[in-house]
């Protein structure tokens, strides 16, 4: 159903229970109370006259992983090769990584995400964080990047993983999605 500009009312003319139905009833229904279907939720524009409930969503990994890529890749370690979050999403998103990172020697170690479903997107270093020279000890770090060329429909959103030289270590890795 599809929210409708209300009718004009003019004076001593009669107000059917059709005429009510369809522009109070009917438009009710297509207000942001009436579709809220769960706390937490918030709603975007989804076309001309029309909202869609959308809602952040998360997944986190506490445990270790390496790897040595200089490309972007899983992490080593089958238990640990996210996070990653599937969900809705219209044209655009609001995308957050956080992760603890070290190398082992001088290079670098980076986390960033891929879009994988309704959309391909390729990891890459302007969309993640990325830890240099950190060889002593775990470095914490965030990005938060505003993503507007997806495809609308359900994309999954994984990390991924790469170093410049020797090997990356990432705990504590987290991603967040703001669908709109």
């Amino acid at each position: 159903m599809a929210w409708s500009a209300p009718m004009t009312a003019v004076a001593n003319s009669t107000f059917t229970a059709a005429q009510f139905n369809e522009y109070v009833r009917d438009n009710l229904n297509e207000t942001a109370p009436a579709k809220a279907t769960a706390a937490s939720g918030y709603f975007v524009g989804d076309g001309v006259n029309s909202i869609a409930e959308r809602r952040a969503v998360t997944n986190l990994e506490l445990g270790e992983g390496t790897t040595t890529s200089t490309e972007y890749t899983s992490l080593n370690t089958p238990a640990n090769i996210g996070p990653s979050v599937t969900l809705e999403t219209g044209p655009a998103a609001l995308v957050i990584v956080r992760c603890s990172a070290q190398n082992s020697g001088a290079g670098s170690a980076r986390m960033a995400y891929e879009v994988s479903g309704a959309t391909s997107l390729a990891p890459a270093d302007n969309r993640g964080v990325g830890f240099f020279g950190a060889a002593d000890g775990n470095i914490n770090a965030s990005d938060v990047s505003l993503w507007t060329a997806l495809n609308p429909g359900i994309n999954t959103f994984s990390a991924r993983y790469r170093v410049s030289s020797g090997t990356g270590t990432f705990q504590s890795r987290r991603i967040i999605v703001m669908p709109f």
